[in-house]
């Protein structure tokens, strides 16, 4: 499908799509309508772009708005005082108003052509150009649609029209050479592919596939970036199947890849173990689903939960005690992935807590301090996605959202009670084993 921009220049068919693609005002970011207005002013060109012109199209609420322009980044930054430049491989300028941030970036071009022996990852991408190079220089064709909020038109120079009605993902151009540049794009492939229920174009599932080992040379806190989005996607359970299905997940996440064993394995315990994993992930979905958002934290215990449980028991831990198994498995991780110490000790708490809500309360243990500390929110939605997977558990969890609600109403003499009895506890230990940090709840007999 041609450029639907230039009026004049289209058949009947292509001028009734370009009047049904047109969005209603009321539906667009008030913001990003303003920082485009004042680049108009100015004589810039400037357009919403990608993700929020598809969303609409499709009848989704965008997650954000963003504005591309004909303006460099330093002649964007002069015309807004709360504009900021950010990016190095990547620059452009947020426009802030208040907390909400619109995100202005000028056109580009592909970088120059290489040799087809060369390297073709692309490490600079500031080489600016027009709006039909920007389109034709990004991933997919459902991303690369601009919309002219002035004139009010959807202006698309590589067909995403034609593949958004078609519910097809495609890359533009070479897909082996998309792929190549940036390998993180076969994950954005799957993310969208599973978000939006797309098929993807049997080309690019090809070059997916083969050039997932490449993912390896791929920034790893793009690749987490990634990993988290999909776990956050409500469509989980088909985005890591898929990821399975390319290569990517051997390459990514290669003790995940080794936990779910070899595709079709015959063993009956191989398959109860990937189905277990398979059924956390489901879970998690129906919960995002309900309205729930995970934290980083959560989704990495959720990540590699099964993957704990499996090592406590090769290491004859005794039942429910994760705390060494989730450490021995999550920092290796997190030190690979640049996770966040702060995050990685949380989702390893999380993990680790796990054995608490099988607990009774007793001189050892207070249920009241538990449900004070401050991962026990996440513990607990934890232990529910762990009782929906496996069907069972659920009197225990009902059990606990009971307890929340009565500590809600714990006068401050009853809680600095049980911290006392804590602290006491303590004193009597000392001289002995330090106490491990993920259980700082005993009480004193």
């Amino acid at each position: 499908m041609g450029d639907t921009s230039t009026a004049g220049e289209h058949d009947e068919h292509d001028s009734s799509r370009r009047d049904r693609a047109r969005l209603e005002t009321d539906d667009l970011d008030q913001d990003a309508l303003r920082v485009i207005s004042r680049l108009n002013r100015n004589g810039y060109e400037a357009y919403l772009v990608g993700g929020c012109v598809r969303d609409l199209l499709l009848g989704r609420k965008p997650k954000d708005f963003d504005v591309a322009t004909a303006a460099h980044p330093r002649q964007v930054k002069r015309l807004f005082a709360n504009g900021r430049i950010i990016g190095r491989r990547f620059r452009l300028v947020h426009v802030a108003y208040g907390s909400h941030i619109i995100e202005t970036a000028t056109f580009r071009r592909a970088p120059v052509q290489r040799e087809a022996d060369e390297d073709l990852l692309i490490t600079e991408d500031n080489e600016y150009g027009t709006a039909r190079e920007d389109a034709q220089r990004r991933d997919f064709t459902i991303n690369a649609l601009f919309y002219d909020a002035i004139n009010h038109r959807v202006i698309d120079y590589v067909g995403g029209l034609d593949d958004l009605e078609a519910g097809v993902l495609r890359t533009i151009g070479d897909p082996r050479v998309r792929m190549a540049e940036d390998p993180v794009r076969i994950l954005r492939a799957v993310k969208f592919a599973t978000r939006l229920g797309f098929r993807i174009d049997e080309q690019t599932w090809n070059a997916m596939c083969e050039l997932s080992p490449d993912l390896a040379r791929s920034a790893k806190p793009r690749v987490l970036e990634e990993i988290l989005r999909l776990l956050r996607s409500g469509t989980s359970l088909g985005a890591f199947r898929m990821l399975r299905a390319c290569g990517a997940l051997r390459v990514i996440l290669p003790q995940i890849d080794e936990f779910l064993g070899p595709k079709n394995d015959p063993d009956p315990a191989a398959h109860d173990r990937a189905d277990s994993y398979w059924r956390l992930l489901e879970a998690l979905d129906s919960e995002i689903h309900s309205g729930y958002q995970p934290t980083p934290a959560l989704s990495v215990a959720v990540l590699y939960l099964r993957l704990v449980e499996r090592d406590a028991a090769l290491h004859g831990r005794e039942p429910g005690d994760l705390a060494q198994s989730a450490a021995d498995l999550l920092e290796p991780f997190a030190l690979a992935m640049r996770l966040s110490r702060r995050d990685s000790g949380r989702a390893q708490r999380i993990v680790a807590q796990q054995r608490r809500f099988t607990q009774v309360a007793s001189k050892r243990f207070s249920p009241l301090l538990f449900i004070r500390a401050e991962e026990f929110s996440e513990a607990l939605a934890l232990f529910k996605l762990r009782s929906m997977a496996w069907g069972q558990g659920w009197d225990l969890y009902d059990a606990w959202v009971s307890r929340v609600e009565k500590a809600r109403l714990a006068s401050p003499e009853e809680i600095e009670a049980a911290r006392r009895s804590t602290r006491k506890r303590r004193r009597r230990r000392r001289g002995g084993a330090k106490s491990n940090s993920t259980e700082p709840l005993e009480t004193a007999d």
